[in-house]
């Protein structure tokens, strides 16, 4: 199925499914064995759960930052090479906005780019005005 706006999210397998529930899975069982019968080993379990949980999630987000770094760049290099002469509006652009312009069409980058200085447009926003796709496969 060709990559779209309602098609382009990415799930994780590993992370999504097994690390998540698993963590939720301890934090909630070691909770509920200090609520049942409270004692100091019960509250260093939960503790330890509790910090797994947060590992996971932190890791994850950890990838998902240093993803948009790469695709800033990214999307700076193509987009000063489409806008030779308009280096403000790359300059303008943040890196939500570039994130967002990923998905568009060499075509249709440059006015939506210059619409998201202009209007001051978000990611969700920018995606969703995109009509030319590009699909982006190597997402973490």
């Amino acid at each position: 199925m060709p990559q779209s706006f309602k098609s382009h999210a990415k799930w994780d397998p590993m992370t999504h499914f097994v690390l998540m529930p698993l963590a939720l899975i301890l934090v909630i069982g070691f909770a509920r064995a200090l609520y049942v019968r409270p004692n100091p080993n019960h509250f260093g379990l939960l503790l330890m759960a509790i910090t797994i949980l947060l590992l996971v999630e932190k890791t994850r987000l950890y990838a998902l930052k240093n993803q948009d770094r790469i695709i800033r760049l990214e999307e700076q290099i193509r987009l000063s090479r489409l806008m030779p002469t308009e280096p403000a509006i790359v300059e303008a652009l943040c890196v939500d906005q570039l994130v967002g312009l990923r998905f568009a069409s060499d075509a249709e980058a440059l006015e939506l780019a210059r619409r998201a200085v202009r209007e001051n447009l978000g990611r969700k926003q920018i995606k969703e005005a995109i009509t030319a796709w590009r699909p982006d496969e190597c997402r973490a």
